[in-house]
């Protein structure tokens, strides 16, 4: 399956002109296990940085749910690892709750077994393991687990454990899913940071930063709003991932669309 890049476009959210200290900003929404979107994401990325970085280091930030729905997770996974050893950028990676799922589902697979229901049955067939027939009950989970831990690569498992739950540079915080608003960015609860909607989307803002979230999607575009930038984009089912650079004032959307 391939993907054709479409070009950038520059839109300004709602409210005043934000600060990045300088530093030039990538953060790309959720990939689902869309290793051809991300591909050529990462490509429009790697050439517009190149035009505009001005000797400075590019920062990627992505935004968590790496894995499950799409048919590539395995393939996303080892291009993270990429990216950490040798992908040019100053890369941060946060966690999303695809994720969580994932390593619950490591830890104990009988309790983490609603994981394979959203997703997570796309992964174990990325990495080679037959998902468990529900008939199989809790044996076939714990099979289906201890299959996945010996197929999963060590660097997979120890980027998993290093993942992020925020991250803040100037007037901006990254986060999976968003804040609670109510409280300090210091004070986020984990949950909230993996999994709000309710009492975030709808709150007028403003909030401590803008708010740089995946989690939610609309359509294929992404929800440009004074007090957040929601850059989900429904990859798994839109066939769009999208990617938003933040330059001081400027914020530009750049997106690779499924052919």
């Amino acid at each position: 399956m391939s993907a054709r890049p479409a070009a950038s476009a520059l839109q300004r959210p709602e409210g005043p002109a934000r600060s990045t200290d300088g530093q030039l900003l990538y953060a790309v929404g959720d990939i689902h296990g869309r290793y051809d979107l991300l591909k050529d994401l990462l490509a429009q990325i790697s050439a517009d940085s190149a035009k505009v970085a001005a000797d400075r280091q590019a920062h990627l930030v992505l935004l968590g749910d790496y894995i499950d729905r799409g048919p590539d997770s395995a393939r996303v996974m080892q291009a993270l690892v990429w990216l950490q050893r040798q992908g040019g950028f100053a890369l941060r990676l946060i966690k999303g709750n695809h994720e969580q799922g994932l390593l619950g589902f490591l830890e104990d697979p009988e309790r983490g077994g609603a994981w394979l229901a959203y997703g997570g049955a796309q992964t174990l067939s990325s990495y080679g393991v037959t998902p468990p027939d529900a008939t199989e009950g809790p044996p076939g989970l714990v099979r289906a687990r201890d299959a996945l831990m010996d197929s999963l690569p060590a660097s997979h498992l120890q980027m998993l454990g290093e993942l992020e739950l925020m991250v803040v540079v100037g007037d901006y915080a990254f986060a999976h899913a968003g804040v609670r608003p109510e409280r300090p960015l210091e004070a986020q609860a984990e949950a909230d940071l993996l999994w709000i909607r309710g009492g975030f989307l709808d709150a007028p803002g403003p909030f401590e930063r803008v708010v740089v979230h995946g989690h939610t999607w609309l359509n294929d575009q992404p929800q440009m709003m004074g007090c957040r930038i929601g850059v989900d984009t429904g990859a798994y089912a839109t066939g769009v991932l999208t990617a938003v650079r933040l330059d001081g004032p400027e914020v530009t959307i750049l997106q690779a669309r499924e052919r």
